[in-house]
């Protein structure tokens, strides 16, 4: 059997922006792009791109550059959007909301099937035509229903619970805005979204900004 080629982590969340600029390409009607004209819109070099894509196989033509469809098309199938996903969200504050309002996801083969919260003033309610549930319904729901995903957007002291839920019930990928680690058995994926964490490193980099303002006087 083939050893399996580890790609590191890096590459792999450059794909999602290669992706989605590629998209824009082909909704202007380019048909093909050099490394290096496709390096100065994302802003990466050259030599990164072409190394990123050859982790994956060989997409360009020496002389040519990429054909843009068929390299969306290949970073697509590398994302795993030929196939679809179920969904649900449990938080339905403002975050859940956003998320659930996001019709994009729709296009990229995620597929909301449920929306569930602990909140009596948003049970009932209707968010793009799925109605959302009490949170003690989740374990039923997760039961008879196939979801691939569980988003968490409830806070901190609630996450575990719900991971455990998802666990318990099969679900194999979670999507985390919970500012809080979760653990979780190894065949479990989890993404996490640290909104404060993103928000302190963009303060880092502002404040070495001003530092080094300060120090070469500009």
């Amino acid at each position: 059997m083939p050893k399996k080629t580890i790609i590191s982590m890096a590459v792999i969340k450059r794909l999602p922006k290669y992706y989605r600029y590629l998209g824009e390409l082909l909704r202007n009607d380019v048909e093909r792009i050099s490394s290096k004209e496709l390096a100065d819109r994302i802003g990466f070099t050259a030599s990164q791109i072409r190394q990123d894509l050859n982790n994956f196989g060989d997409f360009g033509q020496q002389g040519y550059g990429y054909n843009v469809r068929f390299l969306y098309e290949e970073i697509g199938k590398i994302l795993g959007l030929t196939r679809t996903y179920n969904t649900v969200i449990v938080g339905a504050g403002n975050i859940g909301q956003a998320i659930a309002n996001y019709t994009n996801f729709e296009k990229l083969g995620f597929h909301l099937k449920g929306i569930f919260d602990r909140n009596p003033k948003l049970i009932g309610i209707s968010i793009r035509d799925i109605v959302i549930q009490d949170v003690d319904n989740l374990e039923n729901f997760l039961k008879n229903n196939h979801i691939d995903i569980g988003i968490i957007c409830v806070p901190k002291e609630q996450a575990q619970k719900i991971a455990d839920i998802f666990v318990r019930c099969g679900v194999k990928g979670i999507w985390n805005f919970a500012p809080t680690d979760l653990s979780v058995p190894e065949d479990v994926i989890v993404e996490n979204v640290h909104l404060s964490e993103s928000l302190l490193t963009l303060s880092y980099r502002l404040n070495e900004a001003e530092l080094f303002k300060g120090k070469t006087g500009r």
